[in-house]
């Protein structure tokens, strides 16, 4: 039954930054205006994914993995998750800026919400002109000047901002402030966690005049005040080989350019691997099982399948998996 490249219904989110582009560029199904966020592969709580095609079409996330234990994830990630997913896949357009937010780690996490921590990594896809991200502070802050920026509505003025283009890629710790800037659509690899503790949010309201709820006490404990610059990515870009691009305990991600035919062998590696097309298209084989995969789509190969065949006139892959 896991014998081939598994698809996931996309669950599209409405965001009040949220833009067109996951609709005119990644063809997303959805009438809603500000769409911003793509969650592709899902075990957050409510918002679990259910395959879409071949056999096992209909069948959710946790039935999987419930079903399967090991020869779904990989046999360690089940000794060590168990019935959690440890992934959440995204793609996400920002129209206009996100909130300066930060996530805390693993500890805290458990601690206040019964949730994992969230380290995440993005992958820019399209920029407009002049587009930027937010990532950390320009300088070491102290925690009282942190907050008598925040109290005088001057926390831009402390924040370090990087102009983005297409293929730039960003490694978010925990503790990190961060927010994705107007005109940015990327691709999201995080743990599974939906914890966010939103410190800053450009004075912004909704249709109601209401202002979002900021997270600024609970962001104390959480905050890393060090300039630290380990959040911008290099990798190699090599034909038909995987490069990678970050690696950490929660997930591995290889960047993965093909043009003709490609045999993977994953003999070596105890993982679900997951494929999100940056660009272009391809088809996916699995035990002679050809699955489509375009920009904005992702597939999920089952951890008991060990050989995949990837066939391109050229595309860019995201590859995903945990060691």
């Amino acid at each position: 039954m896991l014998n081939y490249p598994l698809k996931f219904t996309p669950i599209l989110k409405e965001k009040i930054w949220g833009g067109n582009k996951l609709r005119e560029i990644l063809n997303k199904d959805s009438n809603q205006e500000n769409l911003g966020e793509s969650w592709e592969i899902s075990g957050v709580s409510g918002d679990i994914s259910v395959v879409e095609n071949g056999s096992l079409k209909g069948t959710n996330l946790n039935e999987l993995i419930a079903t399967y234990k090991g020869k779904f994830l990989g046999e360690k990630i089940y000794k060590k998750f168990g019935k959690d997913f440890p992934l959440l896949i995204k793609y996400i357009d920002a129209k206009t800026a996100l909130s300066v937010q930060l996530h805390p780690g693993d500890e805290l996490a458990k601690k206040r919400h019964n949730s994992f921590g969230k380290t995440e990594m993005w992958y820019i896809m399209q920029a407009d002109e002049n587009a930027n991200i937010n990532v950390g502070f320009k300088e070491t802050i102290s925690k009282e000047d942190y907050i008598k920026h925040l109290e005088e509505n001057k926390i831009t003025e402390v924040l370090n901002f990087e102009d983005v283009n297409k293929g730039d890629s960003f490694f978010i710790n925990t503790g990190k402030v961060h927010a994705i800037g107007a005109g940015v659509l990327l691709a999201e690899i995080q743990q599974t966690s939906d914890i966010t503790y939103r410190i800053y949010d450009w004075d912004r309201t909704d249709n109601d005049g209401n202002a979002r709820e900021l997270h600024t006490d609970l962001a104390l404990d959480a905050i890393d005040f060090e300039k630290k610059d380990d959040f911008k990515l290099n990798y190699d870009k090599v034909e038909n080989e995987s490069s990678n691009i970050a690696s950490c305990e929660y997930f591995t991600t290889n960047y993965l350019p093909v043009k003709g035919n490609l045999k993977k062998d994953y003999s070596n590696t105890d993982s679900f691997i997951i494929y999100m097309c940056v660009d272009g298209n391809a088809a996916i084989t699995v035990n002679g099982h050809a699955e489509a995969i375009k920009q904005g789509q992702s597939i999920l190969i089952p951890a008991e399948n060990k050989e995949v065949l990837i066939s391109s006139p050229g595309c860019e892959l995201l590859e995903v998996y945990v060691k």
